[in-house]
């Protein structure tokens, strides 16, 4: 398993507009983190527990919590942490090599339906970088492209002017390419609502009532889409398209 990360990137440059100071959240962090390197992992969770109530939310705490879970093999909230660091940054291989090895110990080994290539492809395009990369690249390139747009309106060299008219074209293009990637991995994000289940073994109904038809049994750790809710019941779809009904508080929303 990955090691716990002892950063808080960009987002940490942000924890001053939360409620919480930049100071206290590198101190929770930082005592999150002692606490994980003596094995101390109950504690651990408690100091990232808190930097998330106190509404510091990043890729690393989610990460750092996922670890300590699974160091207490609490395997299904090792598993929500880990996709929750995994929609923050879906590009972090550590993330991804730790999901992994937390979903070999669930007990539903479930096939997924290879997606079409094109899909495929598309999916691996808008997730090559997270969505704060793709919405800062965007700003950062419509400005540039827009001052020098303006510059191509001041210069006389005529040859100046050429480059600069193209180079602002191209900034603006590619601001716009990384805005529409922003905005199509959020929809994607909020369109595949997913969750993990929380539940040592539930069984999957026909319709939302307990009297109805068992269809099949899954068990806790394994995630599931949620397709639509009817009061405390959900319908999920799994991996491999199979469908059915269960409790709404069966699981926790990743």
């Amino acid at each position: 398993m990955r090691s716990y990360k002892l950063y808080l990137g960009f987002m940490l440059l942000l924890a001053p507009l939360f409620s919480m100071g930049k100071d206290q959240a590198v101190d929770l962090l930082t005592k999150g983190n002692g606490y994980y390197a003596k094995s101390e992992y109950k504690q651990a969770v408690a100091a990232y527990q808190q930097l998330l109530k106190n509404g510091f939310r990043s890729a690393t705490v989610y990460f750092n919590l996922g670890n300590a879970y699974y160091k207490l093999e609490e395997i299904p909230s090792a598993i929500l942490n880990y996709e929750r660091a995994y929609k923050l940054t879906p590009n972090d291989e550590d993330v991804q090599v730790n999901l992994q090895l937390a979903n070999l110990k669930i007990a539903d080994k479930i096939e997924t339906i290879p997606p079409f290539f094109l899909n495929q492809w598309w999916h691996k395009l808008i997730l090559a970088c997270s969505l704060t990369t793709w919405s800062v690249w965007g700003v950062v390139l419509f400005v540039i492209g827009f001052l020098v747009l303006i510059g191509y309106l001041f210069t006389q060299a005529l040859r100046v002017k050429k480059i600069a008219f193209y180079a602002g074209i191209c900034c603006l293009a590619l601001a716009l390419f990384c805005i529409v990637m922003a905005t199509a991995q959020y929809r994607y994000f909020n369109d595949h609502r997913e969750a993990i289940l929380f539940s040592g073994a539930v069984n999957v109904k026909s319709a939302p009532n307990d009297q109805t038809k068992t269809l099949f049994v899954i068990h806790e750790g394994t995630k599931v889409k949620i397709d639509k809710r009817e009061g405390d019941w959900i319908k999920i779809e799994l991996p491999n398209g199979n469908v059915g009904w269960i409790g709404y508080s069966t699981v926790k929303v990743i």
